[in-house]
């Protein structure tokens, strides 16, 4: 059945390129207001799925692009392991296809790492048909130039994934999530500054409510985390959450179903990539900032050119997450790292010799 599913993409992939015609992939679609606008035929991997290998010994899970995410997240979990960068979802059909494509990250990227640091190797077919194998399932395999860590963020643009292998972590002995009435600009020093510190942060956040709050998420072993959590309340008043409500605030997070990301259709989310110890910006509106202020959200209506040229100067870059309508304008780079200029040629020459004729040429990815 597998490979009827396989032949049935090829011939798609390779139907479309002898007609000059573009493809757009998707799996369930939780991730369709992403990006520019859709365009070209759809093109499913839903049915191809399933877990092809997973080896906790070694750590590492080898799964089909159409695979349920939370299907594997359950696998993970069985065994006391999980996906360290928190990829969200966006709904509950959520794939790792569409997981790999986005390339989004939780709140546990800042420690982690995101998921272009986890991908190990990957299957592709490019727009000719053409089944390629790139990477590995070990970190140290460095052979040839690594096309599959630049699938993440790619939107489908680059080829189709119909395999990859990712690294996956051990979940934690203990966590803990303490917060503090804080205003802005001392949350941003602080979470730095503990950061820079041997404390076992494996996430933080503040949120623009009443004066503002900051909530940091420990992780690691017992010991540390208790001394952590003592210390933190001794020196800064911090407060232990419950569990269950700590859990549910960063999922919130998340998959930003938090209130704070509750809003008018009309007003737009910004998202700005920045250096962490970036002073606050005073940009009017509401701003939630994670990731100890490498990532920052900010809600309201924001001049896309001055906006964009400001994240520019400090070294970071802007884009519109969600808007009723999006803009090139306001759309700017929805990739982690903006590549510099001479990886752009490397990358469009990829482009060019992988899809010549721009199968999976959708414009999504700005």
């Amino acid at each position: 059945m597998s490979e009827q599913i396989l032949n049935h993409l090829q011939e798609k992939v390779a139907h479309a390129n002898q007609q000059s015609q573009v493809i757009r992939i998707t799996g369930s679609g939780t991730k369709d207001w992403f990006g520019n606008k859709l365009q070209g035929e759809v093109l499913s991997t839903k049915e191809y799925s399933g877990i092809l290998s997973y080896q906790p010994d070694e750590l590492v899970i080898t799964v089909k692009s159409g695979t349920s995410l939370k299907e594997v997240e359950e696998a993970l979990a069985g065994k006391n392991q999980q996906f360290a960068f928190e990829p969200p979802h966006f709904g509950c059909g959520a794939t790792v296809g569409g997981m790999v494509a986005s390339g989004l990250a939780g709140p546990g990227r800042v420690s982690a790492g995101g998921l272009r640091d986890f991908v190990l190797g990957a299957k592709i077919m490019n727009g000719q048909g053409q089944i390629m194998n790139f990477g590995g399932t070990v970190m140290k395999n460095v052979a040839g130039y690594d096309v599959s860590r630049l699938l993440p963020s790619s939107m489908g643009t680059i080829a189709l994934l119909l395999d990859v292998s990712i690294k996956v972590l051990p979940k934690a002995a203990a966590t803990a999530t303490v917060s503090v009435a804080m205003e802005q600009s001392k949350a941003i020093h602080l979470m730095n500054l503990l950061a820079s510190q041997p404390w076992p942060l494996n996430a933080s956040a503040w949120v623009s409510e009443n004066a503002g709050t900051l909530y940091l998420r420990l992780s690691g072993a017992k010991a540390a985390v208790q001394s952590a959590t003592s210390a933190f309340y001794k020196t800064y008043g911090m407060q232990t959450m419950d569990h269950g409500e700590a859990k549910a605030f960063w999922m919130s997070l998340r998959e930003q179903t938090h209130d704070w990301f509750k809003n008018d259709e009309q007003t737009t989310l910004w998202r700005l990539a920045l250096p962490s110890t970036t002073e606050a910006l005073d940009l009017g509106g509401e701003t939630l900032i994670e990731w100890h202020g490498g990532q920052r959200w900010h809600r309201g209506s924001l001049d896309p050119k001055a906006v964009k040229a400001l994240a520019q100067s400090l070294g970071g870059h802007a884009s519109v997450f969600r808007a009723k309508e999006k803009t090139e304008q306001m759309l700017g780079s929805l990739k982690d790292h903006p590549l510099t200029a001479a990886l752009v040629g490397v990358e469009d020459r990829l482009r060019k010799s992988f899809d010549p004729k721009g199968v999976f040429a959708t414009g999504r990815l700005i």
